[in-house]
């Protein structure tokens, strides 16, 4: 789970890390408010959920109060099309205005889970600022990481390795050593799989600051961090999506026409792969994971044929610890309540799979049967168009 900008920088405002000066604001008054408190250039940062917020417009430096509140009510509302953000966008409801720092060095710091080295990489480069994938590919010699234990956590020598590296003098050199070490240790505590701050500025006067933050929580560990599951912003999440989640079920609205019912990610992405395969698009990703309910399978097909979109459905079911004919019984008692009239294509296998079709054929109601993946995809590209 992604959290806002202003919202990591109040992590890091707690750890002891110096942020710049600025408050939140929802209206281009509150932000010229804010401006005139800070009595200098200030810095107007688009809050979405999203990297490359300046290439997309969504940063702007004002000189004056008065052009803040300008360049607030341009912003306010604007859709950011990021690189991250697909062509729907992300609108703008809340900016972070802050006091413009005097840099003197911007340095790339950085945690993350490391899956091939089973543990945590601290990344540092000195050419903060920057996308650090680009940085990857174009000059890694600039990038120094060193690995650490979730047992351990940072050992002092790595601290220092990774100081010595980026060149830091005097009071940067141990400031920088503290930071590392406090954040690893957030980072940790708190479930995280990203951390970046980029830049971390070193300003004419030696001081540290995060001029930016990014942080990325385990989703599968929000149970045990409720203050944190809290910040989750769901103001670009759609209807579907938001009464999904009551029901613990993994659903992301797409703009395509074929519904997607599939237990397993893994099988739901093939599912989706062999829609595009044959021309046509998924309009949904739906997992109902392995624990469902008939109640929330109900829910599910419910969801997902009553999106005006959906013109025809495709449910895509190996049963295994989900029985099939368990999804039977929550499809058929949806498709009543709805009064099922798009054609939904059925293709079952597995536990209690000869109940489960049994189950459908009596219902009554317009499903076709292929046991065929290939089949099946075709079919309900094909009825998507008619």
């Amino acid at each position: 789970m992604l959290i806002h900008e202003y919202q990591a920088k109040e992590f890091l405002k707690h750890l002891g890390i110096k942020i710049p000066e600025g408050g939140v604001a929802e209206t281009p008054e509150k932000v010229r408010e804010i401006a005139e408190e800070l009595l200098v250039p200030v810095i107007l940062k688009s809050q979405v959920l999203s990297g490359g917020r300046g290439k997309a417009g969504g940063i702007i430096i004002a000189r004056n109060p008065e052009e803040a509140e300008a360049s607030a009510r341009n912003l306010f509302g604007k859709k950011l099309i990021t690189g991250q953000s697909g062509n729907r966008g992300l609108t703008v409801r809340k900016i972070l205005v802050e006091k413009t720092l005097k840099i003197k060095r911007e340095i790339y710091l950085g945690l993350t889970v490391d899956r091939r080295n089973e543990g945590v990489a601290a990344i540092v480069s000195s050419e903060g600022g920057m996308e650090i994938e680009e940085l990857a590919r174009s000059n890694p010699e600039l990038i120094k990481k060193e690995y650490l234990s979730p047992e351990t956590g940072l050992l002092p020598f790595q601290g220092r390795n990774l100081a010595y590296f980026l060149e830091l003098q005097n009071g940067a050199f141990n400031t920088f050593i503290e930071y590392l070490r406090k954040l690893t240790g957030f980072f940790l505590s708190h479930d995280l799989k990203l951390l970046e701050i980029n830049p971390l500025i070193l300003t004419e006067e030696d001081e540290l600051v995060a001029a930016d933050a990014k942080m990325d929580f385990d989703d599968c560990s929000l149970f045990r961090h409720p203050e944190i599951a809290a910040l989750e912003d769901l103001s670009e999440a759609s209807p579907q999506e938001i009464e999904a989640r009551h029901f613990h079920l993994n659903y992301i609205k797409m703009d395509g026409h074929i519904g997607c019912l599939v237990n397993g990610a893994g099988l739901a992405m093939a599912t989706m792969d062999i829609i595009k395969y044959f021309g046509g698009e998924p309009a949904n990703f739906l997992d109902i994971g392995g624990g469902v309910t008939e109640e929330a399978v109900s829910k599910a097909f419910e969801i997902l044929i009553e999106d005006p979109q959906v013109t025809s459905a495709l449910i895509n079911i190996f049963g295994g610890i989900v029985r099939c004919d368990l999804v039977a019984k929550g499809i058929v008692a949806s498709a009543r309540k709805v009064s099922l009239k798009k054609p939904v294509v059925v293709r079952m296998e597995g536990t209690n799979v000869a109940e489960g079709k049994k189950i459908l054929e009596e219902s009554g109601l317009p499903f076709h049967f292929v046991n065929n993946f290939e089949e099946a995809a075709r079919l309900a590209v094909a009825l998507s168009r008619t």
